[in-house]
């Protein structure tokens, strides 16, 4: 039996965290796993929910918990999921003083522990040391929904700028480097909506020239990467990186950076820049233009790597360790 707490559907509406989890729970469905996801009804609305244990009453099996929590059964053997360090880079007081100290105690707790990449099993024997023979490096999956679609769209002069727009994203530089190149225009995804500074610094940097789309589908997503001229991911850090392997799956080329997980996930078949430096990547964007038929047909090998079914087989093999 494979036991799962429901936290994260408390913490996010939507996410790469959620999507992790449920194509875990979509591959026990389909390869006929026994599983259960606690709680089973609203019998766990107690306060500070998301920081206790999860009360489990079963005798054995393996609990997995969406955002590193623990069992009250001790019977049980425990894997927890390590997706990132961003709060323990990035974050400062309270915020990362609570969520580190949940964090570590799921790692040292654990029986086993799977790591989304390599770096991230990197970071943790740095910031959190164990054990290394308790760490399985197991890379996270992208979506079916992501393809191209030859016959449905054309490139366009549009470049797309995804997810959460925080300063290590350098969503700033980002909107500088497309208003270098004449023609060029920007398309934002996620990422809530525009604050008065960032709408300013488009409006100034790129007037007329930007749009913000708003959360979409899979569908609509796959689509904006089709049509897009490239997906431009400055990011200076990432435990995976779904975006990339989103866009190189639907013939998207790939803009990024050096850096953390990046070049574990997007390989040889992106334009990867040392900095994430304006001049940078302005000539990036050139080069795409350039080569742009050589990144797209590198792109589609170089996502066959990643599949939910193959996260979800190794998982299993994880679960299995323990059974």
């Amino acid at each position: 039996m494979i036991i799962f707490d429901s936290i994260i559907k408390r913490l996010q509406a939507s996410g790469g965290i959620s999507v992790y989890f449920e194509n875990l729970l979509d591959g026990c469905e389909i390869n006929k796993v026994e599983y259960a996801v606690l709680p089973k009804s609203n019998e766990c609305n107690r306060p500070l929910e998301r920081y206790r244990d999860c009360l489990v009453n079963e005798l054995g099996g393996v609990f997995h918990s969406s955002y590193y929590r623990l069992p009250s059964a001790s019977s049980l053997k425990v894997v927890t999921t390590v997706h990132d360090f961003t709060y323990e880079k990035f974050r400062n007081g309270p915020a990362k003083w609570v969520h580190s100290w949940q964090k570590n105690r799921a790692i040292q707790n654990s029986d086993l522990i799977i790591c989304v990449s390599q770096n991230t099993a990197n970071d943790l024997m740095k910031i959190c040391p164990v054990d290394h023979e308790r760490i399985r490096v197991i890379y996270n999956g992208v979506s079916d929904a992501y393809k191209p679609l030859y016959f449905e769209t054309k490139t366009n002069d549009s470049v797309l700028f995804i997810g959460a727009r925080v300063g290590y994203k350098n969503f700033d530089i980002a909107v500088k480097a497309v208003s270098k190149v004449d023609d060029l225009k920007l398309r934002i995804v996620g990422g809530g909506v525009l604050s008065f500074k960032e709408q300013k610094l488009l409006e100034e940097q790129l007037p007329g020239r930007f749009t913000w789309l708003g959360r979409l589908s899979d569908e609509a997503l796959n689509k904006e990467y089709n049509s897009a001229f490239a997906l431009l991911y400055p990011s200076s850090y990432e435990g995976f990186g779904i975006p990339i392997v989103e866009a190189m799956k639907a013939g998207c080329p790939v803009i990024a950076v050096n850096v953390s997980s990046i070049p574990e996930v997007a390989g040889d078949a992106a334009v990867l820049v040392d900095h994430p430096k304006v001049d940078t990547l302005r000539i990036a964007l050139i080069e795409v233009l350039n080569h742009r038929n050589q990144l797209k047909i590198a792109g589609y090998k170089q996502a066959k790597m990643f599949s939910w079914d193959r996260c979800f087989q190794e998982t299993l093999s994880v679960y299995n360790e323990l059974m």
